[in-house]
């Protein structure tokens, strides 16, 4: 009985949770993380309002942009030692991004040692968005956290004895891919099918559907790792449930199950 409670309300959570990912679709989770290094200022305060990725080495076409999670005034220098700020988490067709703009406001200031305020200019070549080349692969089920390392001792210029202190921003793009992905298809396919893996005695499980059309499934974003994939037919189709150990995960990577058989 308490089995059959198990399934069931896994096959809830997954409906709920995975409805709209229950096919190998061709995406991949993004992310944008801003990171930086110290410098010889109080405060570095960058306006960024927008963020856009080219899959082409189009300057002029080819742009599309994503959605940031908060736009708006970030002090770089508080994001040091581990701390960094996320910028945009996305699902994305599968590709390779080969560049990425930042899109910056008008609002940039310095605040220097002694207290004072200044702005920050921003060169005219600028005001299209700050791009950079990346060429970052996609590949389908695996997570992506690109990190944006913002340098500020390289990025601010001083104008002579003006007085002025313009922005050229150096900022360094790491692209990490950041977890691994479990792949098969299962025969026959004509009912629900719910896949699901968990390592060990761990409750946490990472869970989708067989799909109705191709007998295909991707479970997304798996940590590396060892699991067991258990495959959960529907209760009243008469098929019996599957299970397969040692099913091992790398970062960055999609392990093949194969085909399986359910009689």
């Amino acid at each position: 009985m308490k089995t059959t409670i198990f399934y069931a309300l896994l096959f809830a959570l997954a409906f709920i949770a995975c409805d709209s990912n229950d096919t190998n679709d061709g995406s991949a989770r993004f992310q944008a993380r801003l990171m930086d290094g110290p410098g010889d200022y109080e405060e570095v305060n960058i306006d960024i309002e927008g963020v856009s990725i080219n899959y082409s080495n189009d300057d002029n076409d080819g742009w599309q942009e994503l959605d940031i999670i908060e736009p708006g005034i970030y002090n770089l220098l508080e994001l040091t030692n581990g701390v960094d700020v996320l910028l945009v988490d996305e699902e994305l067709p599968t590709g390779t991004i080969e560049q990425i703009r930042l899109h910056l406001g008008n609002d940039n200031t310095l605040v220097l040692e002694n207290g004072e305020s200044v702005d920050l200019m921003t060169p005219s070549a600028q005001q299209s968005g700050l791009k950079l080349n990346i060429n970052a692969d996609l590949i389908d089920g695996i997570t992506y956290v690109l990190l944006l390392d913002f340098d500020v001792e390289q990025s601010i210029v001083q104008a002579g004895n003006s007085g002025n202190y313009i922005l050229k921003p150096t900022i360094r793009a790491i692209a990490e891919a950041e977890s691994g992905a479990i792949s098969g298809s299962v025969s026959p396919f004509d009912t629900q099918i719910l896949v699901f893996a968990h390592q060990g005695a761990n409750t946490d499980t990472l869970s989708t559907y067989v799909d109705e059309l191709t007998g295909g499934f991707l479970i997304q974003g798996v940590p590396s790792g060892d699991y067991t994939v258990e495959l959960q037919p529907d209760m009243d189709s008469g098929y019996n449930s599957y299970s397969e150990d040692n099913v091992s995960v790398n970062t960055g990577e999609v392990t093949d199950v194969g085909e399986i058989i359910i009689d």
